[in-house]
């Protein structure tokens, strides 16, 4: 019997693998470039259809009221925003662990997208002029980001708060596109 020798492989503790990210095809990369692109345009042109996403968005925002309520009036205001932006980062975390980049684009991208919507009520905080929306009947209505930014003392400061969380929006959205795009071109050149 031989002992191993002191440079053998044999003896040092094996790291488990990570996992291969997902390949991304050449028409999964097409469809998503020109969702993306389509997307970023129809935003920029201030169009209807990036904003129809915001309608779903907006039951979820809602049922963070509702499910944070139990915890106080503070909780259940935050709770909206909290839950609206949880979802989009959670689902794109999952798909971090399951290696699928289309998944991480898409929950991320979205994450970001819904910056804007929750910047656009920031800047209301003051004014208050944009619409409500309400689920169930409540005795009073409370603009989210006029309480929190009062609780904070910093309503003065609403639509410059606003303005910077739309720009990381904005680049949160453009900065994931080009990871996705960026994953599916070694893709493409590593397997065609």
């Amino acid at each position: 019997m031989r002992p191993p020798d002191s440079g053998s492989d044999e003896l040092l503790p094996r790291e488990p693998r990570e996992r291969a990210w997902a390949r991304v095809s050449p028409f999964v990369f097409i469809v998503s470039l020109l969702f993306f692109g389509l997307f970023l345009y129809g935003l920029l042109r201030d169009m209807e259809m990036p904003h129809l996403i915001d309608i779903v968005f907006m039951q979820i925002h809602a049922g963070g009221h509702a499910l944070f309520r139990v915890f106080g009036l503070t909780p259940a205001v935050a709770g909206g925003t909290f839950l609206q932006l949880f979802v989009p980062f959670a689902l794109g975390f999952y798909f971090i662990r399951q290696r699928q980049p289309l998944g991480v684009a898409l929950c991320l991208f979205f994450f970001f997208e819904q910056l804007l919507p929750v910047a656009r009520y920031m800047a209301d905080a003051q004014v208050q002029q944009l619409p409500w929306m309400s689920i169930g009947r409540y005795e009073s209505l409370i603009h989210d980001w006029n309480y929190l930014f009062t609780q904070l003392g910093v309503l003065s400061y609403d639509t410059v708060i606003a303005g910077i969380v739309r720009s990381i929006g904005c680049l949160g959205m453009i900065g994931v596109t080009f990871w996705f795009l960026w994953r599916a071109v070694i893709d493409i050149a590593l397997y065609g």
